[in-house]
């Protein structure tokens, strides 16, 4: 039964913010963090159709299948035809978990793609010697300190992370050609699975998405005028924990290792975002 109401009714998922990575006040999409809406949201319609709307601009990609996988499943379950709506910007795990859905659709202005992966950091061995800091590092395994910042590169180490991005770039591809089979306008491997990011019209073009439109207008079409929206909105508790408990003077000072841990986290989701002008 629709309580008030005999209208249809399509509940609408969204999932919007970097992917596994918390920021300050805001912790970033995870299954932990999204299981129970997703429950929510295939569970409270009789109608076959569940809306997925999709703003982000990636990041882990373990949470990335883990969320991807469970929409999966739950659309098994119940029976259920996922129509995914891409926003400003659907990229790396955001289109991963786009491809959860049997229709893709876009804004004329979204950006959607980027499949591939990618790891940055920076590197502080000449900024250590000009203010004539050694770093100490003792370890227990002769690869334990890898890739550590404070240290200058090691030739084997960088070989080994390109093998490990291989490895989840493979899984990632997987997954699209699953998802997306037949719908792929033919167009290179070295293309499609570059890294690369396009507007709508080009993601149409190549098969990366099935059409352009919004959410309301396709719910319209498939259920009629009357149909209506309902939002699962996904309680990470980030913003009210904060409120119940403002961070504090004495605080920082006494933990200035979880301030830095929240302006770090801020600023790698601001590059995500900013990967793709946003």
């Amino acid at each position: 039964m629709w309580p008030f109401s005999r209208r249809p009714i399509v509940p609408v998922l969204r999932l919007s913010g970097p992917i596994g990575m918390a920021t300050p006040l805001r912790p970033g999409l995870s299954l932990a963090g999204a299981s129970a809406a997703m429950e929510k949201a295939f569970s409270i319609s009789r109608l076959p159709s569940v809306a997925v709307v999709i703003n982000s601009p990636g990041g882990s990609p373990v949470q990335s299948s883990l969320i991807y996988k469970r929409l999966r499943q739950l659309a098994a379950e119940k029976n259920k035809r996922v129509y995914v709506f891409c926003e400003d910007v659907a990229a790396s795990g955001g289109y991963y978990l786009a491809v959860a859905g049997d229709e893709i659709y876009a804004d004329a202005s979204s950006i959607i793609g980027s499949i591939g992966v990618i790891s940055a950091g920076f590197g502080f061995v000449e900024a250590l010697k000009k203010v004539g800091v050694e770093r100490r590092v003792y370890t227990a395994g002769a690869d334990k300190g890898q890739l550590d910042p404070f240290q200058p590169e090691r030739p084997e180490d960088i070989a080994r992370l390109k093998d490990l991005q291989r490895d989840v770039h493979d899984v990632f591809i997987g997954v699209v050609k699953e998802r997306r089979g037949g719908k792929l306008a033919g167009a290179a491997d070295s293309e499609v699975f570059s890294g690369a990011f396009w507007s709508a019209k080009r993601a149409l073009e190549l098969g990366l998405i099935d059409g352009i439109t919004d959410v309301r207008s396709k719910m319209r079409e498939l259920h009629g005028d009357k149909v209506a929206l309902r939002l699962v909105p996904i309680m990470r508790g980030g913003l009210w924990n904060a409120l119940r408990r403002p961070p504090s003077i004495e605080g920082m000072i006494e933990n200035p290792a979880s301030l830095a841990d929240d302006l770090m986290s801020a600023i790698e989701a601001r590059a995500l975002w900013s990967r793709y002008g946003l």
